[in-house]
């Protein structure tokens, strides 16, 4: 009895800080940018004429998930990486890319988060269960907590994947107006990518940052189609690989781009159209669920109750 206690005293420590590491891990990645922080404080340093006496000093300088949080959930990524297989961590990395690159996070990272996450869940579950009036049994604890371990780690990819049906969601909404104005643009005379850069400063969205991405992609020296075919896999719906077929096929042909742009444009209004008609078919067997749950019984409530209570007194008088 007295092992079971430790360990899990241990499980619930470990637990804890697991949920911190998660916490501050997120925070971080999300506000990492993109250049090396110690030399962004060696650099800032320099410019205020501070004398730097030893590199350690600059370290101790960072932020404490900078110096230890994110260097801890790279180490635990990169030994779950050794022993997960490389299409795995290729599929999670492809994943990445069509949610925008969430948090600037990577493949590593994230499968680090996957394996902290069921530790903090189990931890924070284990402490309740401490605290609690009532004791579980061993049997049922560690049904709980196997099944609360498996949705741990599955949540970070739920995550992902939303992050993702989002993004495409976002990208399909915008892209009927953008291709209108690119139309417009193409129309007036401007180029295609001088028209790509017009849509990308009239928006702020996920369609607008794809657009940007190309358009710097061609500016240093890559192909027009092949920066096209990049952006449409780096978003991965069927709308905008069409319209980049329809773009490359016409500037291989020699068609006008603004008659392709324009039957792209009608394409989009009218699939647009369509999925709004299939969402609010979709409505009344949406509603049913609530309405069988929610609705229904407190209809049932207020219509049956007030005959409850006469049959009951009727049934009274009786006796």
């Amino acid at each position: 009895m007295t092992l079971l206690i430790w360990i899990v005293v241990a499980i619930v420590i470990v637990g804890g800080g697991a949920a911190a590491l998660i916490v501050a891990g997120l925070q971080a990645t999300r506000n990492q940018d993109e250049s090396d922080p110690l030399m962004a404080r060696l650099a800032e340093a320099t410019q205020r004429g501070d004398v730097v006496s030893s590199i350690e000093e600059i370290e101790m300088q960072q932020p404490f998930s900078q110096r230890v949080l994110i260097p801890f959930l790279r180490r635990v990524g990169e030994i779950s990486a050794r022993v997960t297989p490389q299409k795995v961590i290729e599929d999670i990395t492809k994943k990445l890319e069509l949610a925008g690159n969430p948090g600037r996070i990577d493949a590593v990272t994230l499968l680090a988060f996957s394996i902290i996450a069921p530790v903090a869940v189990d931890g924070f579950l284990v402490l309740i269960q401490l605290i609690a009036p009532s004791k579980w049994s061993i049997g049922v604890l560690i049904l709980v907590l196997l099944v609360f371990g498996l949705i741990g780690a599955v949540l970070p990819f739920l995550w992902l994947q939303s992050r993702i049906n989002a993004r495409q969601k976002d990208i399909r909404k915008a892209m009927p107006d953008a291709l209108d104005l690119l139309t417009i643009c193409v129309e007036a005379g401007l180029g295609f990518e001088a028209a790509m850069s017009k849509v990308s400063e009239k928006w702020q969205n996920e369609l607008s940052i794809a657009l940007l991405r190309a358009i710097r992609e061609i500016q240093l020296g890559k192909a027009r189609r092949d920066a096209l075919r990049d952006m449409a896999d780096r978003i991965g719906i069927p709308e905008m690989t069409s319209f980049v077929a329809a773009v490359i096929q016409s500037e291989v042909l020699g068609v006008s781009m603004a008659k392709v742009l324009r039957i792209q444009s009608d394409q989009m209004r009218v699939k647009r159209r369509q999925r709004a008609e299939e969402e609010a078919h979709k409505a009344p067997v949406k509603m049913i669920l609530p309405l069988g749950l929610l609705i229904f019984p407190s209809i049932f409530v207020i219509l049956l109750t007030p005959a409850g209570i006469q049959i009951s007194r009727s049934l009274g008088n009786l006796r």
